[in-house]
């Protein structure tokens, strides 16, 4: 197939892409290389895409309607995994407007384009951060989240609703994937495990909040994309039990999915430190912080509809997943660990 990947030069969007091309499939990479974290980073990810010749890489802002439109009348993608936004919980409270644009508006663009080129499958990034203030472990996709605690989250709540809109209305197929915790080789520079490993490593303290107390579904990078990759394979129909009178919140009489996608299996965060500690041979310096604003104590994805609906296993616990990681960084940026 043809396939349009935004965000193609990100950390998901890199490995989904990947993964697409080494399945024979043509990928259209969408992304603005954007300063939000080192964009080195972004674009020796994108030169390794551009090793395959099923490849093509346009640099676009999602928020640009015209040049987003020119892409899809030129290129006609069949299916779009859309990727790209503007991510991280705390930039969200100190710059919301970037959200606006990137997540909102650039979403509504890709609705757009995708109603009218006949897209025949629209699979989005959604996110945990949906769930908010939510207590109910573990988090299902059957449960109201509409209170989120940060505007990140918040975003990513109206990106479903936009995406149910065009559902209902033009009979666009679209499932909403609300990745948890995701992390791997070639992560981003603002994520727990690429900072804490590069604390570390340069004898810096690394700041745990909530005194440390916190719980994560960690979801390696390769369990993501297997859930992506089947998930692109499979259009959404309209859900025939669907109840008006009981509201379903992951399904509707439109073509519409909601999934999580996260490994069911939560870490403490202190066990995660551990583990990384472990690899490197050094200890961490701990900074034990209070809660910090927009943050949540836990995270626990119930991934039984993906289980049932595609046969999903994830498949990598965090001891070799960190270990991979590791090995990346020690790589790429040419460390050699003390004896």
């Amino acid at each position: 197939m043809k396939i349009l990947v935004t965000g193609s030069a990100g950390f998901i969007g890199y490995h989904t892409s990947k993964r697409l091309l080494d399945s024979g499939h043509e990928v259209i990479g969408l992304d603005n290389l954007n300063d939000y974290y080192d964009v080195s980073l972004k674009n020796d990810r994108r030169k390794l895409l551009q090793s395959y010749d099923l490849f093509s890489f346009h640099k676009i802002n999602l928020e640009d309607q015209e040049a987003v439109e020119l892409l899809f009348k030129n290129a006609a993608p069949q299916r779009v995994i859309h990727l790209a936004a503007q991510a991280g919980v705390r930039y969200s409270i100190e710059h919301p407007k970037a959200y606006v644009q990137s997540n909102i508006v650039g979403t509504f663009n890709i609705l757009e384009c995708c109603r009218h080129n006949r897209v025949e499958h629209l699979v989005y990034a959604s996110s945990s951060s949906v769930y908010g203030l939510n207590t109910k472990y573990p988090f299902s996709v059957h449960d109201n989240a509409s209170h989120p605690a940060s505007f990140y989250g918040a975003t990513k709540i109206a990106n479903e609703l936009m995406a149910h809109s065009y559902s209902h209305l033009y009979g666009l197929p679209t499932t909403g994937l609300r990745f948890f915790t995701v992390y791997g080789p070639w992560s981003r520079p603002d994520m727990a495990l690429f900072l804490f490993t590069k604390s570390i490593l340069t004898s810096k303290q690394i700041d745990l909040y909530n005194q440390g107390n916190m719980v994560r579904d960690f979801t390696y990078i390769e369990d993501i994309v297997e859930g992506v990759n089947r998930i692109v394979n499979k259009i959404p129909k309209p859900d025939p039990n669907w109840s008006k009178k009981y509201p379903d919140p992951a399904s509707s009489t439109g073509p519409y999915r909601i999934y999580n996608i996260g490994s069911n299996q939560p870490i403490q965060l202190m066990d995660y430190v551990q583990e990384i500690e472990k690899n490197l041979g050094m200890k961490a310096k701990i900074n034990l912080m209070p809660m910090q604003s927009g943050d949540v104590k836990k995270s626990h994805a119930d991934i039984d509809d993906l289980i049932k609906d595609f046969e999903y296993s994830p498949k990598w616990n965090i001891k070799d997943g960190i270990k991979n990681f590791i090995q990346w960084y020690l790589d790429y940026y040419n460390v050699k660990l003390r004896k």
